[in-house]
């Protein structure tokens, strides 16, 4: 069997006392780890009294480190990759180098460990095993529009910057209704843990007055079959029509009050 030339390490992602002893002998024991910050990697190994040589290998620098690291391999090195918090190529840098890695014939294995992923998930109550994971959303507000549409039929779970997660929950609320329900992971492992599981709209007035600040971690609930059918949701719009409510005014009081899609009863009242 061919011997492992790079480990996929994974490290806290708050509490330290999470790395495990494999994975403390792994990085004790490679000729090098590549780490995404040398000075926040360095914190974590000095406390661990790890001696072994930090490189740098980033989303800045991936591709010349690639090629760096697979003459490394050829000498016959063995390294670790590991990102500040939780488990490379998920979100953090990775990637890229261990496909380009794993074409070159290079063993790669895993060392599991922490991640906000499924920490947050096991924390939660769910009533599907089956999620979707995204990543970071796009800062731009029509296409994240587009995905909250497009994944509509199941638990989405996704990241966020806590000083943009407030906008995003205006987006949810304008997109599944104000009734559309999530669940928000703050600070995981770190002492100012945090879930919150709610309405949009409930969850939007607790952060008034409740710290948001740190690590997000965002699931938003798989929407549930609309109340009542077409037929019942047009003679809403029509009696709200006949009471000279606007047509964003309708969609807003039948998405709030009956949990329907918000666009799809805009849509319909325009139509009418």
């Amino acid at each position: 069997m061919k011997k492992t030339q790079l480990f996929v390490v994974a490290t806290p992602i708050g509490n330290k006392k999470d790395l495990g002893q494999r994975a403390v002998e792994v990085l004790n024991s490679v000729d090098f780890i590549a780490c995404e910050d040398c000075r926040t990697s360095k914190k974590l190994l000095d406390e661990l009294g790890i001696e072994t040589r930090l490189v740098s290998y980033h989303k800045f620098n991936e591709k010349q480190r690639t090629e760096e690291f697979l003459k490394e391999f050829e000498a016959g090195k063995t390294a670790a990759l590991i990102s500040d918090a939780g488990t490379p190529c998920i979100s953090d840098p990775g990637r890229i180098l261990v496909k380009e890695l794993f074409e070159n014939g290079v063993k790669i294995t895993a060392i599991p460990g922490a991640s906000a992923i499924t920490a947050f998930l096991a924390q939660i109550p769910r009533e599907s095993e089956q999620f979707a994971f995204f990543g970071f959303l796009p800062r731009v507000k029509n296409q994240q529009i587009e995905i909250f549409e497009k994944f509509s039929h199941i638990d989405f779970v996704f990241y966020e910057a806590a000083n943009r997660l407030e906008e995003t929950i205006k987006t949810i609320a304008q997109t599944r209704g104000e009734n559309a329900k999530i669940a928000v992971g703050r600070e995981l492992t770190k002492i100012h843990e945090e879930t919150v599981c709610a309405k949009a709209s409930e969850v939007l007035e607790y952060y008034k007055n409740h710290t948001l600040k740190g690590e997000v971690v965002v699931l938003l609930y798989a929407q549930k079959p609309e109340i009542g059918d077409d037929a019942e949701i047009l003679e809403k719009i029509k009696k709200l029509k006949a009471a000279n409510f606007t047509n964003k005014d309708i969609s807003a009081i039948i998405s709030t009050l009956d949990g329907v899609n918000k666009n799809k009863v805009y849509k319909m009242a325009l139509e009418l």
